[in-house]
């Protein structure tokens, strides 16, 4: 909210510093604002504030940064950003007390969400299993792409570290509502929406898998790349979700770290299946085509 109501203010003095920067709370965009409250208009001196890969765009910043700042842009400026400051300062104190909370709580401690839902208290398959501590389920966690710590925290307080209440991982989105909905009658398909759940995981989860989406060539967002196209963006994001918490179960389950899928006879399927989708559209474009396999090429 803060943000929204410190980029309408930009709007104001037509500075269009979103549109290079891709937050304008983070670090450089903060030394640039802060520049501009202190009184700097010079657009090149304020782009020469950017750091990182920020900087490679400075030729753009200057562009953004030119506008009319005025007084009264820059009061407003200055009470955003001392609220910023101070919402950042309450972040830390809450984090310090998870922290403490996590160090200090039962290795097998139910959750609350999971006895209020009156969840199963083992899973027979598992019972050899010893759950993980707190803080070393959330490390385990956070070895997943997209996943930071402040997720795993979330997942860890709502599923608690002790698998075996859930009979298998669908029973865990299930509970959680982040697996597709199948609601059928007759033959007939209606809504497959996935019902309200648990909301505070599920928003953890779902803007887990927008982050996992976008860090290149992973398993998540090979995933999402393959369904966005024919079921939209929303379905293919509680997909990647999915997905997430399948992962997560598995390894509270066993103590493993994040490995990501590959090889293996559903990679397979796949590429069969691509084939025959492809050698269809040829047939279909009236011409024949013989596949064989490329030569290994030595490393």
């Amino acid at each position: 909210m803060v943000v929204n109501h410190l980029q309408k203010v930009l709007e104001w003095a037509n500075l269009k510093l979103s549109a290079v920067a891709s937050n304008v709370a983070g670090v450089s965009a903060r030394a640039m604002l802060t520049a501009l409250v202190e009184g700097e208009a010079d657009p090149v001196l304020l782009a020469e504030l950017a750091k990182g890969k920020l900087r490679l765009k400075r030729a753009a910043l200057e562009q953004a940064l030119t506008g009319f700042v005025r007084d009264h842009h820059r009061f407003l400026l200055a009470q955003h950003l001392t609220h910023l400051d101070f919402l950042d300062e309450q972040v830390e104190v809450f984090d310090e007390q998870i922290n403490q909370v996590i160090a200090t709580a039962p290795e097998s401690e139910p959750s609350p969400a999971q006895e209020q839902a009156g969840l199963p208290t083992e899973n027979v398959e598992s019972m050899q299993q010893v759950p993980l501590p707190w803080e070393a389920a959330v490390e385990l966690l956070d070895t997943i792409p997209g996943v930071g710590r402040a997720t795993a925290e979330l997942v860890v307080a709502e599923i608690g570290t002790d698998m075996r209440r859930f009979p298998t991982a669908g029973h865990l989105a299930s509970w959680t509502r982040v697996s597709p909905g199948n609601n059928q009658s007759a033959g007939k398909r209606y809504s497959g929406r996935t019902g309200p759940g648990n909301q505070w995981l599920r928003s953890g989860l779902v803007q887990a898998a927008h982050a996992a989406v976008r860090v290149k060539d992973s398993y998540f967002s090979g995933v999402y790349r393959r369904l966005v196209a024919r079921r939209g963006v929303k379905k293919a994001i509680i997909a990647v979700a999915h997905r997430l918490l399948t992962a997560m179960y598995y390894m509270l389950l066993n103590h493993e770290p994040y490995r990501a899928p590959g090889g293996g006879p559903f990679d397979d399927r796949r590429k069969t299946k691509k084939l025959d989708t492809l050698l269809k559209q040829i047939t279909q474009l009236g011409y024949t085509a013989q596949l064989e396999p490329l030569p290994a090429t030595s490393p």
